[in-house]
């Protein structure tokens, strides 16, 4: 079933090496209550999701969240283990084997891939974070850290919320900052899905009154000789 509670992205699904997964709702785990309860009983499905995807969860990487725009560098550093970065809603790595996960409930998840550097990024992306400038910062610290170049980014934009549901569309804001970044038009993607419209299919925190559960993106490059230790 956890196959089946996956999404993809077709701009993603052909770069070498990558993986990546977005999750879906899973219809048989009641999540009307708290994030962090709702989050304990979604953990089985979440493993069970990276499991399909072959993603080691020990190896993903998340951020504590909390709509800044702070940037953490996952060196790899202390594997086994899954790091929880304080303050921070975005994650880059250039180390093969480190995979980097978001939560999301109506926010933006933004995928951000160098495939000449091999490198990523992902983002927490909702009103304020776009605001402050979330992804372009990322996208930068990139550049800084990897020397990646804006030009042969590819960047997803996942499944959030948008107008008439969210009286602002930081959807638009998230494209046209990357563009403005020096990303091309042609590989900034935007699957402009609307979470709040299918609960059958995704969370909304917004349409649900803040109880209920999180969809989990996660990206990273393969390392196939540390995944095989």
């Amino acid at each position: 079933m956890s196959a089946d509670l996956i999404e993809t992205f077709p701009a993603l699904v052909d770069i070498p090496g990558l993986r990546h997964g977005f999750t879906l709702r899973h219809p048989g785990i009641d999540v009307k209550t708290d994030r962090a309860t709702a989050l304990e009983r979604l953990d089985a499905h979440f493993h069970d999701c990276l499991d399909a995807l072959a993603i080691p969860h020990h190896r993903v990487a998340t951020g504590e969240q909390v709509h800044g725009n702070h940037i953490a560098v996952c060196s790899g550093e202390g594997f086994p283990g899954s790091p929880i970065f304080p303050e921070t809603d975005g994650l880059i790595t250039n180390v093969p084997g480190q995979y980097l996960g978001v939560y999301v409930a109506d926010c933006g998840a933004v995928f951000l891939i160098d495939p000449v550097n091999r490198a990523c990024g992902l983002v927490h992306s909702g009103k304020k974070g776009t605001e402050l400038g979330i992804a372009p910062r990322a996208i930068a610290a990139m550049e800084e850290n990897f020397g990646s170049a804006a030009g042969d980014l590819v960047v997803q934009l996942a499944p959030c919320i948008r107008p008439p549901a969210y009286e602002i569309d930081f959807a638009a804001r998230i494209v046209a900052d990357c563009r403005e970044s020096g990303v091309p038009a042609n590989q900034v993607y935007d699957c402009d899905t609307c979470t709040s419209t299918d609960l059958e299919r995704y969370y909304s925190y917004r349409i649900e009154q803040g109880e209920t559960g999180r969809l989990f993106a996660v990206v990273g490059f393969a390392d196939a000789e540390l995944e095989a230790s």
